[in-house]
């Protein structure tokens, strides 16, 4: 039996728009609005996976220079460090999204503050509407 190519069935149902495929997660897909969030915005998903990145080996090197130093067995060593890695990773994860949302909803709200004062900057300049009563 031939294998399968799963790549290609994936590609022809994303295409359709039958799959839950990752486009729809983030709201690329279908007719709603797309909401704001950490992983729409343009910066804060490439820095939040960079953050995680970093935090998963620093904390991989920091606990495995620390058991090291005390003596520990390799196999121990690894395991802890490898313990040591997961936790760096989701606690800096859990960080960066809490202060990449707080940064997003600002960001907001600094363009919705300026869309109002540029429309009500627009109406001071507009000239005065006339009834045609008075011509």
């Amino acid at each position: 039996m031939a294998p399968r190519d799963t790549r290609a069935r994936g590609r022809q149902r994303g295409a359709r728009g039958g799959g839950a495929g990752r486009g729809r997660r983030r709201g690329s897909g279908g007719g709603g609005p797309t909401l704001p969030s950490v992983a729409n915005h343009p910066k804060a998903g490439e820095q939040v996976k960079r953050a995680k990145a970093w935090a998963g080996l620093v904390g991989f090197g920091l606990v495995a220079f620390v058991s090291w130093r005390g003596g520990v067995p390799v196999e121990d060593l690894l395991l802890r460090s490898l313990a040591g890695g997961i936790i760096a990773y989701l606690v800096v994860w859990a960080c960066a999204v809490a202060i990449w949302r707080h940064l997003v909803v600002t960001e907001l709200e600094v363009v919705r503050e300026r869309r109002a004062e540029e429309a009500a900057a627009r109406k001071a300049a507009a000239p005065p509407m006339t009834d045609g009563a008075e011509a």
